[in-house]
């Protein structure tokens, strides 16, 4: 076994993210996806209710009132302002009481309990004044405090797109039915009908229904979703295949041996299954910092009740203090810290071509130090291209190309087609071709102006007993390469050797990011000739071949234990990585599975834009962490001033300053946000 094969280490325990599920009203948690539109329903909808209610309360208000120098009493008129601020109280204000609730039921008060203490303490203490038993009115600071957070949480849902669809785009790759084998001919029955030593008939073109043995005809096919292998293998007698993969130019019967969970397509989609369920999810910043205040805010606000109770100022005195430090210890600033960042730069990602589909796996980028990238399809551009064309016998170059391109033009084959392409791009003048014949397992030949011209592989060749004239295509072929050789009756005319096309962007984007301190890894299914030839091209780090999907999964985890990983994938194959790993990146012209495995997704199709989006992820954190700083650092002052340490020099926060302060907060952490662009 190779070096590079050896690094395959299967089996072994990692770090595993479990998962969380909805719990008391917490929309950070997210569930499914019909869970997910409800609960962003269900919060516009208090969100309406709780803002239209929000101005005659305001207008109700005696300090609102007062501040804009109008009256607006009428008998009843605190009634009315109670039964408004109820309603907004109970119906607005649920999720938080709900969310409240289950924090302190899990013994973890964040960002919920805060605002659940703090709009219970306003409601409480603003009904009893209401009733002669309090000294001041706080429905205002429950109603306008309600109606922000609803409108951060809000705002941070839009940015979550919900649960992956990888189980569904996996299960769409099987077809629906299968020609099965029966006496006298084949008859159409549905894919779950099928049983092991059924025989099924795959007709040139078509997916094979089921893992198999071929027992008849010979082909080539195409596994590159299923294994990462970016060649078509050769499918004879007696070769296993794969269900899901696609047939080639020939007819096959292939007796089934697996069904079901046993297929090999069904064991990725329990793999994906396993390990989307392990996923954790990050804590919240906000819910730290909240988490903070919400010992700070309770236990100033008990000091502030004792401290003016002791000094004899009365308990009227003292309970005003201790509610006026827990009103203004709720951030309002806070609440949108977060939720802002998210929005805007999930839009400067968007509008860059970015598509981050999952918050908190973007937000964890911030701390990859290692990115690993699938081979084929995202370094290269999963199809062949012609690297080299050897001439012999005094033959150009050209020559060679034109002979093989004549004889290919009238086939299907990935090589004839990767032929034909560089013909054209050479300016080749393809001659007519007469007496084609395809040959399944040996290659292709035709007559060019009476000539017999065969392009066929090293096997046949051999097979022939003709020798090379030389050892350069071999030495191509030691180099990962396909090679070819054109053959007239007069010996071998030249080679032509091919590989998966490395895209054009792949070497500026290893670049970029080993500048930027990244170790590169290559992860793939083919061979470890082609791998080591990439990986030297690109200048990775480290290479993985031959690494099957579940192998995949299992590699991503052993390198998580050096450090949080990033996947680059496209395929069906990279899906258990690409949820394994901390943050999946999908390049865009993937299949539909990789893209909803993934956390984020290159729409662009530019392994460049990963460097961009691991930048933004940075960039995003250091102004999450300069808002958190904001939305609470006016507290240092407020609290303070609103307990009353300076109340003997006659300086007494009101609610009013409070709100001053706090809406000054509030500015400054969207102006801030806004900075990110």
């Amino acid at each position: 076994m190779d070096d590079h094969h050896d690094h395959r280490m299967v089996g072994e325990e990692g770090p595993h993210r479990e998962h969380e599920g909805v719990e008391g009203g917490d929309p950070h948690r997210g569930g499914g996806h019909g869970e997910h539109a409800s609960m962003t329903a269900d919060y516009w909808r208090r969100l309406i209710v709780s803002t239209l209610l929000t101005f005659p309360i305001l207008a109700l208000s005696p300090l609102i009132q007062a501040s804009l120098g109008i009256s607006l009493e009428f008998p009843g008129d605190l009634l009315l302002l109670f039964a408004l601020s109820t309603i907004v109280y109970l119906y607005g204000g649920w999720p938080f009481l709900k969310g409240m609730v289950g924090e302190l039921g899990r013994r973890r008060p964040g960002m919920m309990t805060l605002v659940g203490l703090a709009i219970t303490v306003a409601y409480v203490y603003s009904s009893a004044t209401v009733f002669g038993l309090g000294n001041d009115l706080f429905f205002w600071e429950l109603a306008t405090l309600i109606d922000i957070m609803l409108l951060g949480h809000l705002l941070e849902m839009r940015s979550v797109m919900g649960t992956s669809r990888a189980l569904e785009e996996l299960a769409k790759v099987m077809p629906s039915v299968a020609h099965k084998v029966v006496e006298g001919g084949t008859r159409e029955v549905e894919i779950s009908e099928l049983e092991v030593g059924d025989l099924v008939l795959v007709k040139p073109g078509e997916k094979i229904p089921a893992d198999g043995v071929v027992k008849e005809g010979s082909s080539h096919v195409d596994e590159s979703l299923l294994t990462g292998e970016s060649e078509m293998v050769t499918a004879a007698v007696g070769r296993e295949v794969i269900g899901g993969s696609v047939n080639g130019e020939g007819s096959l019967v292939v007796e089934v041996s697996r069904t079901g969970r046993e297929t090999y397509l069904n064991q990725v989609i329990e793999l994906v299954g396993r390990t989307q369920e392990s996923r954790s999810r990050t804590q919240d910043l906000a819910d730290r910092a909240a988490m903070v205040l919400v010992m700070v805010a309770v236990a100033a606000s008990m000091l502030t009740f004792a401290a003016w109770t002791l000094l004899g100022d009365g308990t009227g005195f003292a309970m005003e203090r201790a509610v006026t430090v827990m009103v203004i210890s709720c951030p309002h600033a806070l609440g949108l810290a977060i939720p802002l960042v998210v929005a805007v730069s999930t839009g400067i990602a968007a509008s860059s071509g970015l598509l981050i589909r999952e918050r908190q796996a973007f937000e964890m980028a911030r701390d990859v130090r290692t990115v690993i990238f699938d081979k084929t399809g995202t370094l290269t551009e999963g199809r062949l291209g012609v690297t080299d064309v050897i001439a012999y016998g005094g033959r150009t170059e050209k020559e060679v190309l034109a002979m093989a391109a004549a004889v290919e033009a009238a086939s299907e084959h990935p090589i004839a087609r990767a032929i034909g392409h560089k013909a054209e791009e050479e300016g080749v003048k393809v001659r007519p071709v007469a007496n084609f014949r395809a040959i399944a397992g040996r290659g292709v030949e035709g007559l060019i102006d009476g000539r017999r011209v065969e392009v066929i592989g090293p096997g046949p060749l051999r097979e022939m007993g003709i020798g090379i004239p030389d050892e350069r295509a071999e030495e191509l072929a030691s180099r990962g390469r396909t090679v070819v050789f054109v053959v007239t009756e007069d010996g071998v005319e030249g080679a032509v050797a091919l590989a998966d096309v490395v895209r054009a962007e792949s070497k500026e984007a290893v670049a970029r990011l080993k500048d930027l301190g990244f170790r590169c890894i290559m992860l793939t299914g083919d061979n470890r000739f082609v791998a080591r030839t990439v990986a030297e091209e690109l200048g990775m780090d480290e290479y993985y071949a031959e690494v099957l999907p579940h192998e995949k999964a299992s590699a991503v985890e052993n390198v998580q234990r050096e450090g949080p990983v990033a996947m680059v994938g496209d395929g069906i194959n990279d899906a258990p990585a690409l949820v394994q790993a901390d943050v999946g990146i999908a390049i865009g012209s993937g299949t539909d599975v990789a893209i909803g495995s993934a956390d984020i997704v290159l729409v662009r199709n530019d392994p460049r834009d990963v460097a961009d989006i691991l930048a933004l992820s940075r960039r995003t954190y250091s102004k999450m962490r300069q808002n958190l700083l904001f939305g609470t650092g006016y507290n240092i002052v407020a609290i303070p001033l609103a307990a009353g340490v300076l109340s003997g020099y006659g300086i007494v926060l009101s609610p009013a300053a409070g709100a001053i302060l706090m809406s000054a907060s509030t500015i400054l952490v969207a102006i801030n946000a806004r900075l990110l662009r």
